[in-house]
């Protein structure tokens, strides 16, 4: 069934462009039915894997002899994200309708882009196998691309595009290497199996960082957060959806699948514990500085992730259990108020909250919404947020932690107070002060129904927390299998937890309340380097090494490039050869003395060619060498390779004959000297290397050759005596497949070169007739 709901997607972001044509934004409705069919799916199965704590396993051979299968798996915690992932996202698609003009252009691509992207969060919380985790998970960074970039002709949009790509696209190589690494050393590359049996030593460290490193770039941890507040450029169903619900969560629920498996290591804590409070507090204090309300809850989404990987990433069951609520509790207050500032915006043409002013009275729905959403983010009562908190100031101390708890429970202490600082300046910027003096429109209920919902459900679960329990107790436990089951509540009496949920609310409110003075602080305060200006440095260099290198190595010389490629495929494995001392020992004869005077006359023409002056004696030279190897196959049974070999260069002659008509005879430019040595030298080495080698190879085998396997398989498979035509007609077909198409591709361009000559020689004559 994944495979289908996949399909779903794929079929229906292929089906989008074409009935925008007729439908309009009415498509993003058409394309919420894959979303929304996920959800029905996911709830269908929730009988079976929350209460009984079954697993959905599926199955798809691709090729197993290399190990590539389909591997899905559906636990209680990957059922939690597919309810979030596809269940907010068809409520975004619905808000996306709504949300764009009726006269929007590329509505359909719009649509198709951010369905792929549904399909690809979706496929990536379920599969089991790491190769399809990690092309699910670049999936999301291109379709995220396409999205940050859907205002294309603006360049702040094409910008922060490009950072989002370049920042989640390194991340996502650090993963797969990190993945590969892993399953090598635990000898599957079943996600479920690395986890249940995790490898040890060395390689299992250096693996788990570089996925930690991928997970940091995708989940906006500091140093790599930037780009998340730059993709602020993005139409708001994009940042509702992908920024602040989904995209960003791929790396925190990577950190939740690896730490119960991981955490145990001497590095992990420190590590992810020490980013994460540095994500929450950056962001939280960054998100006091800004003006515009959607970066404000960008800023603040950042700090909100680093409070989840903290928790996460303390791999105990107690603070896994409070994580997952606060996954939960995040994507509700967190997509509603996007939406919120997506309606404020549309209504009133600005985000700007300098600008706004009194819209409680003219947006009542959306001023209620937002309070209740805030309230949640901010940590309140009887909010799920503040069930959210409490669990996990509670699962923070129930931990034997060493030095690791303090340091856990001061950042989110400190980062709770900045989030209920943020969510005060957010409400009382938006929505607070006088009646606006300009008009504003009659509220658009339709707007901001779907944030609506998002605020009652955070209402109602915390309110009645038994609704949400079993699901989050359930997927905590398939997270963290050592979890015993802990129901949420509002109240568990005057506790530890409770007092530093107090100091954190006054601590955010008498920060609201100094807001003048923080500000001038702030104004005050030396500038620390950015991440963005850490980035932009970045890039600056890359693009100015790139400059200096291309103008060195691209300098329209065919002889160096040829030297770099040559030196480099013979460098790099030679120093291995070379390092590696153990060269293997075979006896070598010769069948034939006739092959001696082939390769001799081979050697010479060769050799010959480089001292050439005239351009037609180096072609009859090379032709040479190549009947010389057309000799070789005949001596050694391969009549029909010879045949070819020989058709190969007579054509060839034929092509350098036609060709060298328009050429001056002799060539023009002689090397100097010195070129002329470093020329012959690299020859010489290149020559020595081939030669070394090919006897290395050849003394080096362990299995019987591949060609046994053609000769037997030949006939009985292939239906064909002539095993070279079986083996370019069955066994390697793709490979000849892929031979026509560039010989084609090549006939096409060459053709066109000609037309275009023709045509250029006609306008050239034309104009010399007129002018005349």
């Amino acid at each position: 069934m994944p495979a289908a709901l996949l399909g779903l997607h794929a079929v229906v972001a292929l089906a989008a462009p074409i009935a925008a044509r007729r439908l309009g934004r009415r498509v993003l409705l058409l394309c919420a039915v894959a979303p929304a069919t996920a959800t029905v799916w996911a709830l269908l199965h929730a009988s079976a894997v929350v209460g009984r704590g079954e697993a959905v396993d599926v199955h798809v051979a691709w090729v197993p002899t290399a190990g590539l299968n389909g591997d899905f798996r559906l636990d209680a915690f990957a059922l939690l994200m597919v309810l979030l992932v596809s269940g907010i996202g068809t409520l975004i698609f619905g808000y996306a309708a709504a949300y764009f003009p009726a006269t929007k252009r590329d509505v359909g691509g719009f649509a198709a882009w951010l369905t792929i992207f549904a399909g690809a969060m979706l496929g990536l919380v379920l599969a089991d196998n790491v190769i399809l985790v990690f092309v699910f998970w670049e999936l999301t960074s291109i379709t995220s691309f396409m999205l940050i970039g859907t205002n294309h002709r603006e360049a702040a949009s094409r910008s922060a595009a490009t950072q989002a790509l370049l920042t989640t696209g390194a991340g996502g190589l650090a993963l797969l290497g990190g993945l590969v690494v892993l399953a090598e050393a635990a000898g599957t590359y079943s996600l479920s199996g690395l986890l249940t049996a995790p490898p040890g030593g060395e390689a299992a460290a250096w693996g788990i960082a570089l996925v930690l490193v991928g997970a940091f770039t995708k989940s906006a941890q500091v140093p790599f957060h930037a780009w998340l507040p730059a993709a602020m450029a993005a139409p708001t169903p994009v940042s509702a959806y992908l920024h602040s619900a989904t995209m960003v969560k791929a790396g925190v629920y990577v950190i939740a699948r690896f730490a119960p498996a991981f955490a145990l290591l001497p590095a992990w804590r420190p590590l992810v514990v020490g980013v994460g409070v540095a994500t929450m507090i950056v962001g939280g204090y960054r998100a006091l500085r800004q003006h515009d309300a959607k970066l404000l809850l960008a800023y603040g989404t950042v700090s909100q992730l680093g409070f989840m990987v903290v928790m996460f990433g303390l791999g105990t069951p107690d603070a896994t259990f409070a994580a997952t609520t606060l996954i939960v509790a995040h994507g509700l207050f967190k997509g509603a108020l996007f939406m919120v500032v997506g309606a404020v915006d549309v209504q009133t043409g600005t985000r700007d909250i300098r600008e706004l002013s009194g819209l409680r009275h003219r947006m009542p729905v959306a001023f209620s919404v937002s309070c209740v959403a805030a309230a949640s983010m901010a940590g309140l009562p009887p909010l799920l947020g503040f069930i959210a908190k409490e669990a996990a100031y509670e699962g923070v101390l129930a931990g034997e932690l060493g030095l690791t708890g303090p340091l856990a429970v001061t950042g989110i202490v400190v980062g709770s107070a900045l989030t209920v600082a943020y969510s005060l300046r957010f409400v009382r910027g938006v929505f607070a002060g006088p009646r606006a003096a300009a008009v504003v429109p009659r509220e658009r209920l339709i707007l901001v129904a779907p944030a609506a919902l998002l605020s009652a459900a955070s209402l109602l679960m915390g309110v009645a927390p038994l609704l949400v329990d079993a699901l989050v107790n359930a997927a905590a436990t398939a997270a963290h299998p050592e979890w015993e089951t802990y129901h949420l509540s509002l109240w568990h009496g005057l506790t530890v937890a409770l007092g530093l949920s107090a100091v954190a609310v006054a601590g955010g409110a008498a920060l609201h309340a100094s807001r003048a003075r923080v500000e001038r602080w702030q104004a005050a305060a030396p500038r620390a380097p950015s991440a963005s200006g850490g980035y932009d440095a970045t890039w600056r260099g890359v693009l100015a090494v790139a400059r200096r290198t291309t103008g060195v190595v691209q300098n329209g010389s065919l002889p160096l490039y040829l030297m770099v490629i040559l030196l480099t495929a013979v460098t790099l494995p030679g120093a291995v050869l070379v390092a590696d001392g153990e060269w293997p020992t075979a006896t070598y004869t010769i069948g034939s003395w006739l092959q001696i005077g082939i390769c001799l006359l081979a050697a010479a023409a060769a050799t010959t060619i480089a001292f050439a002056s005239r351009r037609f004696t180096a072609v009859l030279l090379l032709g040479a060498v190549g009947y010389s190897v057309a000799a070789l196959f005949v001596l050694h049974g391969a009549p029909d390779l010879a045949l070819t070999q020989m058709l190969i260069e007579t054509l060839s002659l034929v092509i350098f004959v036609l060709v060298l008509r328009h050429l001056p005879s002799r060539f023009g430019h002689r090397p100097q000297r010195i070129d002329r040595v470093v020329r012959f030298s690299t020859a010489a080495l290149v020559g020595l290397a081939v030669f070394a080698f090919s006897l290395v190879t050849a003394g080096a085998r362990t299995a019987a050759p591949v060609s046994q396997e053609y000769v037997a398989r030949a006939l009985p498979e292939g239906h064909g005596r002539n095993i070279v035509n079986v083996i370019l007609v069955d066994f390697r077909a793709l490979d000849t497949l892929g031979e026509i198409v560039v010989l084609v591709t090549a006939a096409l361009g060459i053709s066109s070169l000609v037309v275009a000559g023709r045509l250029s020689r006609h306008e050239r004559r034309a104009s010399a007739g007129d002018s005349t």
